[in-house]
């Protein structure tokens, strides 16, 4: 079966991945029968026991379950109840199980630690540079992308003060901006790039990322100076604002010859360890 993801070591689960949600579907069974070391049947089964004691705790994962069409081992295709990563961390917490402990333990430290940032904010930026350390990211990328977190936040400050609701209207700004400076929106960025779940921005150039802030940095100084009312005003802003990194873009291509947005992504660039030759090199 191809749509299969490693996990537990090199055990396989059936997923599916959703291209509009941007997320993966795991079968349940599988990892159940992951956990208790069971076959499929008992598997089955033990799911259904738990998915009623859940249903009786007022767990709402019970009454969201979805289901897809999934390969069995048998080569034919049977409706499968399928959760998300958050649905099956959270199931595996209710399994009592050895093999699912050291998840329980790993979510019980990254709760601590969330709660830690709550409380002071600069530990989560101190925590994002040493993992982006460990990942292999440059000194000179690292700063690049730190800076690109902070221009982010005055943009949307704007935003919420021009009255931008968050969520859907955010995505449609930011899908707006891609566009207007490079072309793709973030999705189609995202496709161009060989990414699914990654983070865009973790996966962006330096030159990428200094045209990406450069478009929002226009933008937060735009709506400075004609303090946009909601989405509308806001949109026409944010285009404005994107388009003169467009228009760096376009004269830095001219001027080297050169596409100025990469294919590149920390995986294939060896993860982003970039050189100025790697990059300018991109077709």
């Amino acid at each position: 079966m191809p749509n299969k993801i490693k996990i537990f070591e090199d055990t396989r689960i059936r997923y599916e991945w959703d291209e509009k949600a941007e997320k993966y579907w795991l079968s349940i069974v599988d990892v159940c029968a992951i956990l208790t070391d069971s076959d499929y049947q008992t598997a089955r089964k033990y799911w259904k026991v738990l998915k009623g004691r859940l249903a009786n705790e007022g767990n709402e994962l019970v009454t969201i379950c979805y289901q897809l069409k999934m390969q069995s081992t048998d080569g034919k295709y049977y409706m499968t109840d399928v959760a998300d990563t958050e649905q099956i961390l959270r199931i595996i917490q209710s399994v009592p199980s050895k093999k699912a402990e050291p998840f329980k333990l790993w979510l019980a430290k990254v709760g601590s630690e969330r709660i830690d940032e709550m409380v002071d904010p600069e530990i989560s930026i101190d925590r994002a540079i040493q993992n982006y350390r460990r990942l292999g990211y440059s000194e000179n990328w690292i700063n690049q992308r730190i800076k690109s977190i902070e221009v982010r936040k005055a943009l949307t400050d704007e935003w919420d003060k021009s009255g931008v609701m968050r969520g859907q209207e955010y995505a449609t700004l930011t899908d707006l901006m891609s566009r207007t400076w490079s072309g793709m929106d973030t999705r189609e960025y995202k496709q161009y790039k060989g990414l699914k779940k990654e983070n865009l921005r973790d996966n962006m150039t330096n030159t990428e990322l200094v045209l990406n802030m450069l478009a929002e940095v226009a933008a937060t100084d735009i709506s400075q100076a004609e303090s946009p009312t909601g989405f509308t005003q806001s949109a026409d802003v944010a285009k404005r604002g994107a388009n003169t990194a467009r228009v760096a873009r376009k004269q830095l291509e001219a001027e080297t010859g050169k596409l100025a947005i990469s294919r590149l992504n920390a995986k294939n660039l060896g993860q982003l360890r970039f050189s100025e030759a790697q990059e300018n090199g991109e077709e």
